[in-house]
């Protein structure tokens, strides 16, 4: 028996007068997932606990089957590793965000309006060789990955995780000065590093030609960093060895990508898989049906409905939901059903009117041998409530589809 875990990031919604009252997974047309629902089992999903609007890195941790509020440490080292940095003990990352401030430091836009990865790159270069002159014996290392995103990594003596972001994650709000969360010198050195950092970041950006470039074209420069989720790596035993299994992963994105690594799993690279709207969804499905040849569990993750939720474009993401399905429908016709468990969730809320995630529970769906089918038919938040699953948290769902693959072991005598 082998499985697939399909995960369309963001995917569930709220109902919206745009769609008549519907969430964009009631008005998509989604044939496969409801097929999926029809001969599955349903229910509804807390990630991490009701009404808790979850992280992607703890969501992610809760899906792959780890207790997020026990083994938790920060987004910036499952970020690093994900994008190919060396993590070491000692060593703080953070998450960041190339973004746009006016000349006051307030926010414009947190994103530099989703700067393309080429421009990034180019400012990134700028950043190759920063010394700090409090500071020299501290080692920056700073490397952009996909648009917007960037992690900042820092090793030397003495640092800590136990600091403040510079993002205030809001559009109008000053960018933050970052506090010592606790009363050590470890913190308040981390701290002052990450402020002398910022200064340092925006007075090389905003003189930078790829943003004269920018501005003359009418787009938002990129200049300050926006740093948040300083953390160190999880200490986790890898599902590989919990279960006795093969695991590979197929995501483009590094905070996934770091999430499944630091979890044991292969990661696999696709050719044409963006994590954006124009993503290869069939080259997506095409990798998973090679790779669950030679593995137990294979997890599939799509980016950009969450994309969607987090820009307001509702009509975006319907058709990425559609464009889901068309993946799910690949997988059906081809994989071998008689031996193979499809699943399908989201690893959380994310809105297109608020533009956030949210604390509000995930339709989940598996179907395959051997699993006790309800009468649920259609798969969207509210008609997967109403299934045999009934409502589960993030930490269960990996337990369950190892179940049915006959690798979870008997607890008691």
């Amino acid at each position: 028996m082998k499985a697939i875990l399909v995960v369309g990031d963001g995917m569930a919604d709220r109902p919206l007068r745009e769609l008549n009252g519907k969430t964009p997974l009631e008005a998509a047309e989604k044939p496969s997932l409801d097929w999926v629902a029809e001969n599955g089992v349903c229910g509804i999903m807390d990630p991490i606990a009701p009404g808790i609007p979850p992280g992607s890195d703890t969501a992610h941790l809760a899906l792959l089957g780890y207790d997020a509020l026990k083994v938790y440490t920060g987004r910036g080292a499952l970020e690093a590793v994900g994008s190919g940095v060396e993590v070491l003990p000692g060593d703080v990352a953070f998450r960041c965000n190339f973004a746009t401030v006016d000349e006051n430091l307030k926010v414009v836009n947190r994103r530099a309006g989703r700067i393309e990865t080429d421009d990034a790159s180019r400012l990134a270069r700028v950043f190759k060789e920063i010394s700090l002159e409090k500071h020299p014996n501290v080692q920056v290392i700073f490397k952009n990955s996909i648009q917007h995103r960037a992690i900042l990594l820092l090793r030397g003596p003495r640092l800590s995780t136990m600091v403040s972001d510079s993002d205030p994650q809001k559009v109008g709000s000053s960018v933050l000065r970052v506090r010592p969360l606790d009363n050590t010198p470890e913190a308040r050195k981390t701290a002052e590093i990450v402020d002398e950092l910022t200064q340092c970041f925006h007075k090389k950006l905003k003189e930078h030609r790829v943003n004269s470039e920018r501005q003359k074209k009418g787009l938002l420069p990129a200049n300050i960093v926006l740093c948040r989720g300083a953390g160190k790596l999880p200490d986790i035993t890898p599902i590989t060895l919990r279960y006795g299994i093969q695991a590979a992963a197929i995501c483009v994105m590094p905070l996934v990508k770091g999430v499944c690594k630091v979890a044991g799993m292969r990661l696999l690279a696709v050719p044409g898989v963006t994590g954006t709207y124009d993503t290869d969804v069939i080259a997506k499905a095409n990798s998973a049906l090679r790779a669950v040849q030679t593995n137990d569990f294979v997890f599939l993750h799509v980016k950009a409905t969450d994309v969607a939720s987090h820009d307001h474009k509702v009509q975006q993401k319907v058709r990425m939901i559609e464009k889901i399905d068309t993946m799910i429908e690949h997988l059906i016709q081809n994989a071998n059903l008689e031996e193979t468990i499809i699943a399908v969730t989201a690893d959380h809320t994310t809105s297109l009117v608020t533009g956030e995630h949210e604390g509000d529970p995930v339709p989940v769906a598996i179907a395959g041998p051997g699993v006790r089918t309800d009468d649920v038919k259609e798969f969207g938040e509210r008609t997967c409530a109403k299934g045999g699953l009934g409502r589960t948290r993030g930490v269960d769902l990996m337990p369950t589809i190892m179940n049915l693959l006959g690798k979870t072991k008997k607890f008691g005598a």
